[in-house]
């Protein structure tokens, strides 16, 4: 069995050797137990199912709340010649039918789901007739009323695994507490489920909280100083943009990203950062899943993120290739006001909740009794414009009555425009009623993408544009021709959020908003938020902190933290810091440059030492270096 899963990993993803743990999860899952795996981010979780259900047979069920990072997901498996598909929010009937009776009939070997599709009469239905190998729960910390992140439509999960008896299951999260781990275990009914774990430990990134209230000096500050690729975080769409205007008019190549952004947008910045155009991305936390860059060198977080897990999640994506990399919290002491407001906005009044409860009932039509099992479009913008009520009060009022099971708010997603033919391939010869326009469109198309006889596959109408040099409207209004022909089904993109209705309304006075909802959550909130204030303003060793909140004690300090190499510049006294500087210029005037290994390593006091006397001296500009080679700083 060894054998046959590095088969896989070397045909599908070209890999000789898997990542640590992954080889222990995949031969648990292959073994047929329940499988617990705690995997730092970046550290390959995908792999852990996909390679055993492709070893296996029947089709593996994937439940992930993220519909960007299932679309992401299903389109790499396409690229790599294996069928996949997805039932989301958003998805016409026919387009799940379809999916469906690929994964029924054998074509496909995964088959991803949001959670609060799995309720749904169509999908029990159709989960009967599938031959299942697999059921695996993606962001598992979802099921846990103790995440940062619960989600009720996650215990849906445990009525499933009845319908699948004898089917492994395998749960995956980067972010988990011991005491969220056992509540992942007992909300999936795990039957003695092996729980394997990979050290939270990330020794190859330095943790450095910079203090000071002008937050853009120090930005630029330190890309300017610091070489590579980077992230910057912030909370805010509109402040992404103006963080990369910044940074472009001090020469550092940056651009943006947030949810807003077409799929286009999205694409080409993603695009155009990962293959080194452009250095910086800066970035609301919808950048992030899916990415798997592994030089970058920097992430800088300018708003303190609201707990530990988002901490550690956005931090970890810098150094996934082992080398040297720092992850910086810039701290001012407003942020702790800021903080403490975010608690007041994530649970506003109870009334409100209420109110905006009865509010959606009434903007969506639905009048007591009504709505059962039912899923709407909701325009979010409109639905504030017309109530005259504050955007993230409003979200958070759908949030949490989202965790009361009273409705469920499912952000807005891109849903990218679909395409499936309708006609056979050889009844195409000899269309009615095409022009030459339309005719052009059509033949692009399959040039341009394979699979649309089979299903539905997602298209960019502007690469039908630029190829056949046309406009938008005139490739829009051929593909609606198509359709209206029955030639082929067209699915135009469209971009809104969806509200669905697990039950039927009821009076907004009735509707329960449980302890566990709102005071226990608040509380919780509170206290994640307390430990991120207490990690920026701690004086002991940042990446010890980190561990002891993820259970992991740590048997020493990391020696890299702002913290630890402040304690240790503080014992070296002036003379043995002159007596290194000497020496390392000594050195330097008889080579020109050398690696700082090299000089670690010949000059005779301790490496630690050595190697801040040479940080020193790269800050004070007395050295210049390129991150593995040094060189006395040549005078103007």
């Amino acid at each position: 069995m060894r054998q046959a899963i590095h088969d896989i990993l070397h045909r599908y993803w070209g890999y000789d050797s898997f990542r640590p743990l992954q080889e222990d999860i995949i031969l648990s899952v292959l073994a047929g137990r329940d499988t617990l795996g705690l995997m730092a981010t970046g550290g390959g979780k995908s792999l852990t199912f996909q390679v055993p259900a492709l070893a296996m047979d029947g089709v593996c069920i994937v439940i992930t709340p993220l519909i960007a990072l299932m679309k992401d997901q299903v389109d790499n498996l396409r690229k790599r010649g294996i069928k996949a598909a997805m039932i989301a929010s958003g998805m016409t009937r026919r387009e799940r039918n379809v999916a469906f009776e690929n994964c029924i009939n054998g074509a496909y070997k995964f088959l991803y789901v949001s959670p609060e599709r799995l309720s749904t009469e169509m999908f029990q239905t159709r989960l009967r007739e599938m031959n299942v190998s697999l059921l695996v729960v993606d962001e598992a910390h979802c099921i846990s009323q103790w995440g940062y992140d619960f989600r009720p439509s996650y215990l849906r999960i445990a009525t499933l695994r009845e319908q699948l008896p004898g089917i492994p299951v395998l749960a995956l999260t980067a972010s988990a507490t011991r005491a969220v781990a056992d509540d992942i275990c007992n909300k999936l009914h795990m039957h003695n489920p092996q729980r394997l774990r990979l050290s939270f430990a990330r020794p190859n990134i330095s943790y450095v909280v910079r203090k000071g209230e002008n937050k853009i000096q120090q930005l630029v500050h330190i890309l300017e100083r610091v070489p590579g690729c980077a992230i910057v975080y912030v909370r805010n769409r509109k402040r992404t943009k103006e963080i990369a205007t910044e940074l472009l008019l001090h020469n550092i190549a940056a651009t943006y990203y947030h949810a807003g952004l077409s799929p286009e947008d999205k694409n080409d910045r993603q695009q155009r950062w990962t293959n080194g155009e452009i250095r910086v991305m800066v970035a609301t936390n919808a950048f992030g899943m899916g990415i798997d860059k592994p030089d970058v060198r920097i992430v800088i977080h300018v708003d303190t993120p609201n707990s530990p897990e988002e901490y550690y999640q956005e931090a970890g994506r810098a150094g996934r290739d082992g080398a040297r990399s720092y992850a910086v919290l810039l701290y001012a002491k407003s942020d702790r006001t800021t903080l403490h407001k975010r608690i007041s906005e994530s649970f506003p009044d109870k009334e409100f909740i209420r109110t905006t409860y009865e509010r959606v009932c009434n903007f969506l039509g639905f009048a007591i009794g009504e709505g059962a099992e039912q899923m709407r479009e909701f325009s979010l913008n409109q639905f504030c414009q017309t109530f005259n009520t504050q955007t993230i009060q409003t979200i958070s009022a759908l949030e949490i009555l989202t965790q009361a099971g009273a409705l469920e708010f499912i952000e807005e997603t891109d849903a990218l425009s679909r395409v499936m033919m309708e006609m056979r391939r050889d009844e195409l010869y000899n269309l009615p009623d095409v022009d030459d326009t339309t005719d052009r469109v059509l033949q692009c198309l399959l040039r341009s993408y394979t699979g649309l006889f089979a299903d539905y596959v997602m298209i960019h109408e502007e690469l039908l544009q630029n190829r056949l040099n046309l406009d938008a409207q005139t490739v829009y209004e051929a593909l609606l021709k198509l359709s209206r022909l029955r030639v082929l089904h067209y699915i135009p993109r469209k971009r809104t959020p969806f509200i669905y209705f697990p039950v039927r309304r009821v009076e907004g006075k009735y509707i329960v908003i449980p302890h566990s909802v709102y005071e226990e959550r608040k509380k919780r909130m509170q206290e994640r938020i307390e430990y991120m204030i207490r990690y920026a303003t701690a004086e002991s060793c940042r990446a010890s902190m980190l561990l002891r909140y993820f259970d992991e004690e740590s048997t020493s300090d990391c020696d890299t933290c702002d913290v630890c190499r402040a304690s240790r510049t503080q014992a070296l006294d002036k003379t043995r810091t002159d007596a290194i500087t000497s020496e390392v210029k000594r050195l330097l005037n008889k080579h020109n440059t050398l690696t700082i290994a090299h000089a670690v390593n010949t000059i005779h006091y301790p490496r630690t030492q050595v190697t801040e006397v040479i940080r020193r001296l790269i800050d004070e500009e007395i050295l210049t270096s390129n991150g593995i080679e040094i060189s006395l700083h040549e005078q103007p």
